[in-house]
C-alpha cells in the first residue's frame, strides 16, 4: 500500500491537486483564526445537533459524532438507512456558502454538519456518492476546532492519502473522488478536544 502526504511536497495555494481518478484542492488558512473561533463557537451553540443511529446486524447503533442537515427546504438527504430534513440556513452558514461557492464555482444548496466531540468520534470508510448528489459531486469540506487526520483511500488500488485538516481549513473534492476514494476520519486517543465540520453539497 502506498500512502502519501499532502505535505511532502509544497503544493501551489488554492490550486487542484491532481490524483488518480479525482482531484482536491485543500487550503489550510482559508480562514484566519479570529473568523475561525467565532465560526466555531456559533456551531458549538447555535447548531441544533441530533445523535443520529443506523441498523447495523439488527440491533440501532449510535453514530459515534454529532449530525445536523441545513440547507434548502426542499433537499431532504438520505445516507446510512436514515433521511435527514433540514433546517434553515443560519446566518453562519449563509455567510461561508457565500465565501465558498465562488473557489467551487458550484451554487451550493445544503450542508452536512459532523460534531467530532473528541478522538473518540469518528467515521468510518465511506463515499459521498448517493444518487441525490449527481454525478461527479463537487463537496466542499470546511474545518473548525481540533486538527483530524482525514484519510483517502483509493477503493482498487488502495492507494492512501492523509491530510491534516486544520482550525479554518478549507478541502474540496473534485472530479471522480467520491466514485473510486472512500474516505474517514479515524478515532484518536491525541485529541481531547472538538472538531466541527461542514460538507457543502448540491442535492439534485
Amino acid at each position: 500500500m502506498e500512502q502519501l502526504n499532502l505535505f511532502e511536497e509544497p503544493q501551489e495555494h488554492g490550486k487542484p491537486v491532481h490524483i488518480l481518478n479525482g482531484e482536491y484542492i485543500y487550503i489550510p488558512d482559508f480562514y484566519n483564526s479570529e473568523k475561525a473561533n467565532r465560526l466555531l463557537n456559533s456551531f458549538m451553540t447555535e447548531i441544533q445537533w441530533n445523535q443520529e443511529s443506523m441498523n447495523m446486524y439488527g440491533k440501532q447503533v449510535l453514530f459515534p459524532r454529532l449530525t445536523a442537515w441545513y440547507g434548502d427546504n426542499d433537499k431532504p438527504y438520505s445516507f446510512s438507512g436514515i433521511t435527514l430534513q433540514p433546517h434553515s440556513w443560519s446566518q453562519e452558514l449563509l455567510e461561508i456558502k457565500k465565501d465558498i461557492e465562488p473557489l467551487c464555482q458550484t451554487k451550493f444548496n445544503s450542508v452536512l454538519l459532523n460534531l467530532y466531540r473528541d478522538g473518540n468520534d469518528s467515521i468510518s470508510w465511506h463515499t459521498d456518492a448517493e444518487k441525490e448528489l449527481g454525478k461527479n459531486p463537487i463537496i466542499a469540506s470546511v474545518n473548525f476546532g481540533a486538527e483530524r487526520v482525514f484519510q483517502l483511500r483509493h477503493m482498487h488500488t488502495n492507494e492512501r492519502i492523509d491530510l491534516i485538516l486544520k482550525h479554518g481549513s478549507l478541502l474540496i473534492m473534485m472530479g471522480e473522488l467520491q466514485h473510486f476514494w472512500q474516505h474517514q476520519v479515524p478515532k484518536t486517543k491525541k485529541v481531547n478536544s472538538a472538531r466541527v465540520n461542514l460538507t457543502f453539497r448540491v442535492i439534485v
